[in-house]
């Protein structure tokens, strides 16, 4: 049997065809008794997030698990044919490795994914759909993805604007949760950088718009405070940090704004980022004493390093993961040898049940013990000999050296001549 992969992700398919083979969280556990029941799988898991829905499995026919998804979410088989994925033992390994280091991540090394493949496997566990195969499969992709964060920096530098602007107000407050932020703007990138201010424990949030209520929408998803860009000089005063992304035409904030709010803060310094093209933010802002201005350009000459910092941990995690494949690979061979020595003992030990109920039958006709037991001792030795010395004549008749020298490793033989004097 195989392990397999198959799959669509942002690489192979649109967003609409991504949205449609989906599954929601609650759909998962009978999706997965549908596949184990319908298909035959042995073991079976579903990844499905908004970049890529994944199916990995043990057992049956992968090529009937794409059928199952065209049935499933009403898409033409050749439609799916064309943007899906599947690997197959070793690289589904390497596969489902590279996910869990965010390796085949949109954002090279974001690290949700992880979390994702997790919840993934604690579901299909739960579901009783993962044993032996698939446990082994993802605790090896989880040990390989936490060598990788643990030996690399894939995952430490920001390679998004908003989550730049964030990670560079790390560099000026030293606890971010006392830290009060002004958000200007409701589109995208301030609703990622309220994320993202909301996952680093900021609690005083407000969110200024030209729209109250598209401002309001986005507050109460963070717990925050909707406001006017009207009612701006009135928050500013108590920002320490101020983000903006409008697609204003013009300023949003002037240096005389900015000054007047400084005085009231008793020039107490505010951490400002100008993430608008046009800007959102007059230049002149940056010359005032006390206001750390960042503009996009910034954040970008901070995003190519990071992006290049992050390349080259890619390049350390594809050995790490090399590694993982390696030693997966060594298990299956383990395994292999695990039931090769298991056989070879249930062998002999039929042999022994066999011969030892002779001899027992034997003694008590009333034969002579010691006649039973040369006899025990020598019909055993013949069983055990046979099929290995017979294979060894066919492997002299036919030249076959390599399995005579392997018949001395493995019992321990002594070749002719290894006691004479000088033999090393």
């Amino acid at each position: 049997m195989t392990i397999f992969a198959l799959g669509i992700n942002h690489r192979t398919a649109s967003l609409d065809i991504r949205e449609r083979v989906a599954f929601a969280p609650e759909q998962a556990s009978e999706a997965l008794q549908q596949l184990a029941g319908d298909l035959g799988l042995e073991e079976v898991a579903i990844l499905s997030t908004c970049n890529r829905t994944e199916i990995y499995g043990y057992g049956g026919e992968p090529e009937q698990v794409l059928e199952w998804l065209s049935l499933q979410r009403r898409i033409s088989l050749p439609h799916l044919e064309r943007c899906h994925y599947l690997y197959r033992d070793l690289d589904a390994v390497r596969h489902v490795m590279k996910v869990a280091c965010g390796l085949d991540s949109m954002v090279l090394g974001e690290p949700q994914i992880l979390g994702q493949l997790k919840s993934c496997f604690a579901v299909a566990r739960e579901a009783g759909k993962v044993s032996t195969q698939l446990n082994q499969f993802f605790q090896q992709a989880f040990s390989i993805a936490k060598r990788v964060r643990t030996e690399t920096a894939i995952g430490q530098n920001p390679v998004s604007v908003a989550y730049a602007a964030v990670s560079l107000s790390q560099q000026i407050f030293s606890d971010l949760r006392d830290v009060s932020a002004l958000l200007i703007g409701a589109g995208e990138t301030i609703e990622l950088v309220a994320r993202h201010l909301k996952d680093k424990g900021v609690k005083d949030i407000t969110v200024a718009n030209r729209t109250l209520s598209r401002a309001q929408d986005l507050a109460v998803q963070f717990g925050a405070q909707g406001i006017l860009l009207s009612e701006i000089p009135d928050f500013l005063p108590r920002a320490d940090m101020v983000i903006s992304s409008t697609a204003s035409q013009l300023p949003i904030l002037g240096k005389g704004a900015v000054e007047s709010a400084l005085k009231l803060r008793k020039h107490k310094p505010i951490f400002m980022v100008d993430i608008a093209v046009p800007r959102d933010i007059e230049p002149e802002v940056a010359k005032l004493q006390d206001v750390y201005l960042y503009t996009v350009d910034d954040l970008h000459a901070v995003i190519d390093e990071n992006i290049r910092s992050r390349q080259s941990a890619a390049n350390k995690a594809e050995q790490i993961v090399e590694e993982g494949v390696a030693a997966w690979q060594s298990q299956l061979r383990a395994l292999d040898v695990v039931d090769t020595i298991r056989a070879f003992r249930s062998s002999a030990e039929e042999s022994r049940d066999q011969e030892l109920a002779k001899a027992l039958a034997s003694l008590q006709a009333g034969q002579d013990p010691e006649l039973v037991l040369k006899s025990l001792a020598r019909n055993l030795t013949n069983k055990l000999m046979h099929t290995p010395t017979t294979r060894l004549k066919q492997a002299g008749e036919q030249g076959l050296t390599e399995h005579i020298d392997l018949a001395h490793h493995l019992f321990g033989l002594k070749k002719p001549g290894d006691n004479e004097p000088g033999h090393e």
